[in-house]
């Protein structure tokens, strides 16, 4: 017999707000319930039956391929479904995701002549996903309390968690609606939980633009330029946040309630990320993946589901071609994809487009801080095709096999990452872009040695690191009509960004 807590029924809405609230009241009231059981069974006390509650779910259905014609919409690429059917997600965190509810609520109700259904899924809550930001109550359990769960609450269930929706091969049952959402609300939960453990912040700490690097230099620098805008007072910023939730704010604002619980940690996580963080979270992250594909297939598998609005890969490459210098940059307008983490998910079949918008962006901010326009601009920019590859030690294999498949696919570049978050952004619908710095030269004699990739790491850094901000800056500038492309979206899209 299952334990349940009180039954809400579903209501209809025409109102994104009010659905939105009743999406918070339900979500709330059935973690309450878990929480409450849960308090009971740390505490020794027998349950009535299995602890069961479940998501929020929101619905809608039409009859019409038909669209209401708004001037205000007809530049998304999102928020409507193409013909029609019964639609249908679970959801999760109103708290986090409240403004991205409210906006895909309000989409749907201005594009098609339609209520929102709000009620309560089928689909379990897992005890783990219903604990609060600092309660870590299963190291308090003993082992044989710790083994009695998973007969008294429902675990994460990984079948319940596919990418199947991104990836273009669910196909729903007889009867059952159609997706809504890329992502399940466990689906959801369980990256935010990596996100916690692999970065040491917060999701909610995220902002909507992301800068990936493989060095921890990047990170450095983008440090000294976080505490420098929280010294401004009329900067942009309000807040810089540090692994362990270490929160700086604004020279001249107050604290708030939480900022106090933020602690170093004595050690850095895997990926340790930092935020710069701006209202409506329209401020930069950015995240140190180390180095190699697995890592920047983990990392974009999880803030995929914060649904960013772009995400840049800054890093080190090698250049493939006689002409370019040290320190010269590679903007990606292709990628040859030899990381194979992907490949199930995403066949080596499917072209990665390069994106107009981003690659705009690159090249005015490349042109903006190294002030070099025209000739000299393509002097120390080089556009081409990077190869990502997932094998370091790539220029050891026999027979040049390597080097003859680059040469083939005209790469001017190569490292191992970039490639991968192209085609997790492609799979992912976000914008993604590659903006590299040439490090070495392989191919050509020209390897790493101590002195001279010191002496690079001084000259480079700090202006990269620059041309990526601007390039975020003057996207979110640029307002996200122009940059959630119709390129990414499918024939029968989901309705949510």
């Amino acid at each position: 017999m299952s334990h349940l807590p009180p039954f809400i029924a579903p209501s209809r809405y025409t109102n994104a707000a009010d659905a939105l609230k009743q999406v918070q009241r339900i979500y709330e009231h059935n973690l309450k319930h878990l929480r409450e059981a849960m308090r009971r069974f740390m505490a020794g006390e027998p349950l009535p039956g299995h602890v069961r509650a479940c998501y929020p779910f929101v619905r809608f259905q039409i009859r019409t391929t038909l669209r209401n014609k708004s001037i205000d919409t007809a530049h998304l690429s999102y928020g409507f479904v193409s013909g029609p059917g019964r639609f249908e997600t679970t959801l999760t965190r109103p708290d986090l995701f409240a403004g991205y509810y409210l906006e895909q609520f309000s989409l749907l109700l201005q594009n098609h002549d339609c209520e929102l259904e709000i009620g309560t899924s089928t689909q379990p809550i897992p005890v783990h996903f219903s604990f609060a930001e600092h309660d870590h109550i299963e190291g308090s359990l003993s082992p044989e309390r710790r083994a009695l769960m998973r007969d008294v609450f429902d675990l994460p269930d990984l079948t319940a968690m596919d990418d199947g929706i991104a990836n273009g091969t669910y196909e729903p049952k007889p009867g059952d609606p159609l997706p809504l959402s890329l992502f399940t609300a466990p689906r959801v939960d369980y990256s935010l939980h990596r996100l916690r453990h692999y970065t040491g912040t917060a999701p909610e700490h995220f902002q909507n633009y992301v800068l990936f690097t493989n060095y921890q230099f990047y990170i450095d620098e983008f440090v000294r330029l976080g505490h420098e805008a929280m010294a401004q007072p009329d900067s942009g910023y309000s807040a810089f946040v540090e692994p362990g939730n270490v929160i700086t704010r604004r020279v001249g604002s107050e604290a708030l309630p939480g900022d106090a619980l933020g602690v170093a940690p004595p050690r850095l996580p895997q990926m340790p990320a930092y935020h710069l963080v701006r209202e409506g979270h329209a401020g930069i992250t950015m995240v140190n993946i180390g180095v190699g594909p697995a890592n920047a297939k983990t990392m974009t598998d999880h803030v995929a589901v914060l649904r960013p609005h772009a995400w840049i890969m800054l890093g080190h490459c090698a250049g493939l071609r006689t002409t370019q210098q040290l320190g010269d940059y590679v903007l990606a307008h292709g990628y040859v994809r030899e990381d194979h983490v992907l490949d199930e998910d995403l066949p080596l079949w499917v072209p990665i487009p390069a994106l107009a918008e981003v690659q705009q962006a690159l090249e005015t901010a490349v042109s903006d801080v190294t002030q070099a326009v025209g000739a000299e601009l393509k002097r120390v920019m080089r556009t081409g095709t990077v190869a990502s590859t997932d094998n370091r030690n790539w220029e050891l294999l026999p027979d040049n096999k390597p080097q003859r498949r680059f040469s083939q696919s005209r790469a001017v570049a190569l490292d191992m990452e970039s490639a991968t978050i192209a085609a997790n952004g492609f799979r992912f619908r976000v914008p993604y872009g590659t903006l590299l710095c040439v490090s070495d030269k392989p191919l050509h004699g020209e390897i790493k040695l101590p002195g001279m990739a010191n002496h690079f790491y001084r000259e480079r850094v700090d202006q990269h690191l620059r041309i990526g901000i601007r390039a975020l800056e003057l996207l979110r500038e640029q307002g996200l009509g122009q940059l959630h492309s119709r390129k990414l979206r499918s024939f029968a899209e989901v309705a949510f960004q």
